[in-house]
């Protein structure tokens, strides 16, 4: 299959091309996604391909432009609705929790909507634009939620979430836009839902991260792997439904789980990620699940003070020297 290196951004536009082009059932909405390509650029040219019946600027409503998606959805087209931020999405609860991902428990039909919004703490955008909500829709029956960490995987899960039949959450992250991996152009490519992927293979430790954090951790486990401790790092890019048996099979191998997200700790995927171990692999843990996440704290706005107060590579390093004691 043919690859060529691409942008974050570039991987979520080529996706949207693609799948405009093969369905005209496919529609975008959203605040400025016509004329100026949306706030960051990734629709641009999208409305000067396909028309503005296709690419449709909205009022600054996300209650309205989500209603707008379970409408259209709910008629037979394909709409791809986008929410600037990730606490916008706060606006659309009621369309998104109680519409969306119960349309077809109520109606036995499908919803086939996608969900595209921007999270995480990359863009020094302050504490009302840059937090981490996955964990809260992870928790709702009936929705998908996936969390791509580069280019590939933002392709290819968008092009699997629009083509799906049911309700999607997509969520980018600021600090990937411009972050480059080889990516396949062929217009049938598709990353499935659902499925992790197991990005390094090791014996010691396993590392579940999400967004991000993902690249961090990779540095972190050859880092470790100087220091003769193998990590196996685990990427699950789709959050809700968790690919369960991947991450059990690892940490039944390894015995040690350390897991790492931008969110913070209480309550998080983090956290259900942790419970799944002790769960299911109780009797092989060989040292206790470690998370690291964001401090318990209100997002700031300075970039040097979001970085540190989200997991850096030289914490994640020093973890896992520690947990393979």
């Amino acid at each position: 299959m043919t690859t060529r290196p691409l942008k974050f951004w570039q991987g979520v536009n080529q996706a949207l091309h693609q799948e405009m082009e093969r369905d005209e059932k496919v529609v975008l909405v959203g605040e400025d996604v016509g004329g100026p390509g949306g706030p960051y650029g990734v629709t641009r040219n999208l409305r000067a391909t396909f028309g503005p019946n296709r690419v449709r600027d909205t009022p600054i409503s996300e209650a309205t432009i989500a209603g707008l998606g379970v409408g259209a959805a709910a008629v037979g087209l394909r709409p791809v609705v986008e929410l600037m931020f990730f606490d916008f999405c706060m606006l659309a609860m009621d369309q998104i929790v109680n519409q969306a991902a119960k349309y077809r428990y109520f109606t036995g039909r499908s919803l086939p909507l996608t969900i595209r919004t921007m999270s995480g703490s990359g863009g020094s955008y302050g504490a009302q634009h840059c937090q981490s909500f996955e964990a809260w829709f992870a928790a709702v029956p009936g929705l998908t939620v996936v969390m791509p960490s580069n280019a590939r995987d933002a392709k290819g899960l968008l092009k699997s979430a629009i083509r799906s039949d049911d309700p999607t959450l997509v969520i980018e992250t600021f600090g990937l836009l411009t972050a480059r991996r080889d990516t396949p152009v062929d217009e049938d490519f598709l990353v499935p839902l659902g499925v992790a992927e197991t990005r390094r293979t090791g014996d010691d430790v396993t590392v579940v991260a999400t967004g991000r954090m993902v690249d961090r951790a990779l540095e972190a486990a050859e880092r470790a792997a100087a220091d003769g401790v193998s990590v196996e790092v685990i990427d699950p890019r789709t959050i809700a439904p968790l690919d369960r048996a991947t991450i059990v099979g690892s940490v039944s191998r390894t015995g040690r789980l350390v897991v790492v997200q931008e969110a913070p700790a209480p309550f998080s995927v983090a956290a259900e990620v942790c419970a799944l171990a002790v769960e299911e692999c109780f009797g092989r843990l060989r040292a206790a699940p470690v998370r690291l996440c964001a401090e318990f704290a209100n997002v700031p706005t300075p970039q040097d003070l979001v970085e540190a107060r989200v997991p850096g590579v030289d914490t994640i390093h020093a973890a896992l020297l520690k947990v393979a004691e």
